[in-house]
C-alpha cells in the first residue's frame, strides 16, 4: 500500500509528496487503519492533525460503517473523507478513447509511430543522435536556453491501457521529439 501525504508548507502552498509504501496481505480496514497509524506515529506524526483522507473507491475505503474512511474519521474527527477522482478520471477516460473512433485511430497510429521510429537499438540510437541535433540546432538559434540539466535528449513513450496520463506523456513527447522522429522515419522510409 502507498501513503501519500498532502499537506500545506510554511509558505500556505499545498504539496503532495510520496510517504511510504507499505506491504500488507489483509485489506481489511481495521488492518489497514493500523497500518497508516503505525506508519504515522513511527514517524512522529500526531494523527489528530490529519485533516483529510482520500482512496482509489474500494468498497473496504469508501463505505459509511466500517471502511477505512470510517473507521480513520472515528480517531479523527477532522479527518474528512474525499473521493480520489483522478483515477476514476483516467479509467473513464481511456474507457472513452476506445469508444470514440477517431481517438482510438489517433492514439494506434501514434503508438505505431512511436513503435517504428524506436523499434531496435539502432532505431533508438539513431532517435537519440536526431534529438541532439535537434536541440543543438535550436540552441544556436536561441529557440532553447541553456542550464544545468536542461535540454536533456528525451525518449518517446508508449501508452498504457489504464492510464491516461500515459497518453498525455505519448503526445508530450512527441511533439518534444517531432523533427528527430520526422528525420527517423523519413531515414527509414529512404532505405526502402
Amino acid at each position: 500500500m502507498a501513503i501519500i501525504l498532502r499537506f500545506v508548507d510554511k509558505q500556505g502552498q499545498v504539496k503532495e509528496r510520496f510517504f511510504d509504501i507499505v506491504h500488507v496481505e489483509d485489506i481489511a480496514s481495521l488492518t489497514l487503519k493500523n497500518v497508516i497509524f503505525n506508519v504515522l506515529l513511527q514517524h512522529s506524526f500526531d494523527i489528530q492533525n490529519i485533516r483529510g483522507q482520500g482512496y482509489d473507491g474500494a468498497s473496504n475505503m469508501r463505505g459509511e460503517f466500517n471502511s477505512l474512511q470510517a473507521l480513520i474519521l472515528n480517531n479523527c474527527r477532522y479527518a474528512y473523507y474525499v473521493q480520489y477522482f483522478a483515477h476514476c478520471l483516467q479509467l473513464v477516460l481511456v474507457a472513452a478513447a476506445r469508444e470514440v473512433i477517431e481517438v482510438l485511430q489517433f492514439f494506434k497510429d501514434l503508438s505505431n509511430i512511436v513503435n517504428i521510429a524506436s523499434a531496435s537499438s539502432k532505431r533508438h540510437d539513431e532517435l537519440q543522435k536526431a534529438e541532439a541535433v535537434e536541440i543543438t540546432r535550436l540552441v544556436s538559434i536561441n529557440e532553447l536556453a541553456i542550464e544545468i540539466g536542461m535540454n536533456q535528449i528525451g525518449t518517446l513513450q508508449c501508452p498504457s491501457e489504464t492510464q491516461w496520463s500515459s497518453h498525455l506523456s505519448l503526445v508530450t513527447s512527441l511533439l518534444k521529439m517531432y523533427n528527430a522522429t520526422r528525420t527517423v522515419l523519413e531515414n527509414i522510409k529512404n532505405s526502402f
